[in-house]
């Protein structure tokens, strides 16, 4: 679960995302059950890197998401508002060009980049549609979107188990793995009250991007956003 930038939150939430930096890649594994690996995956095939292009990795944390796009052979920058991940991802990931940047002003030129990716993140910037415009004005013409956030379940019965998971089993897991527990309390608010799919794809839209379709993972827990420049 990856995250972006914030700046007018009721937490303060770059100091919260420094806090877990430590134990995050773990912390992730243990509450998605291992399943933020497939979905890692899931937006690789989606970006569907091709070698020498140059992709942003925008909310990239420690680089965990950003290093399967080196090993395609692309150009690969691992952005994330937070020094506390940024560091540990730069322990951990040398080779990687980690830049500090924040999502509703990115540090790049207009058309820089052949695709844009934020995994886990687009939600956590203060204002999503101003964050979607900047990875537009990034985006080189014709070059892709790729957005991997949480979504909404597609039967009922099953979103309502998920929304208690969040709200009540996610914090005492939390508790046993994170170097920051309480940040999981927040997080878990941020994905209930976030759009559903139609709603991202509507927003994604306004933006300015084209050909927006989504695909549904692990029954609309997670939805893949996709459009072009």
């Amino acid at each position: 679960m990856a995250r972006a930038q914030l700046d007018k939150q009721p937490v303060d939430v770059q100091q919260m995302f420094d806090t877990v930096a430590r134990r995050y890649d773990l912390t992730n594994d243990v509450l998605s059950l291992g399943q933020d690996r497939r979905w890692r995956k899931a937006v690789i095939d989606a970006v569907d890197p091709q070698y020498g292009e140059r992709v942003l990795d925008l909310a990239a944390g420690t680089g965990t998401s950003s290093e399967p796009f080196e090993e395609r052979g692309a150009r690969v920058v691992p952005c994330d508002f937070s020094l506390g991940m940024l560091r540990v991802g730069k322990q951990a990931r040398p080779h990687l060009p980690f830049t500090a940047g924040d999502g509703t002003r990115l540090p790049f030129a207009d058309d820089t980049f052949d695709a844009v990716t934020i995994s886990f993140g687009l939600r956590n910037i203060v204002d999503p549609l101003a964050g979607l415009r900047e990875m537009r004005r990034v985006t080189r013409p014709g070059g892709r979107l790729v957005v991997c956030e949480f979504s909404h379940p597609t039967w009922k019965p099953f979103r309502t188990a998920y929304v208690e998971y969040l709200m009540r089993a996610l914090p005492p897991v939390a508790r046993a793995v994170s170097s920051a527990p309480d940040a999981y309390v927040y997080l878990a608010e941020s994905i209930r009250a976030w759009p559903d799919q139609a709603g991202l794809a509507a927003m994604v839209a306004e933006a300015g991007w084209a050909g927006v379709e989504w695909r549904n993972l692990s029954g609309g827990i997670v939805t893949l956003h996709r459009a072009q420049a």
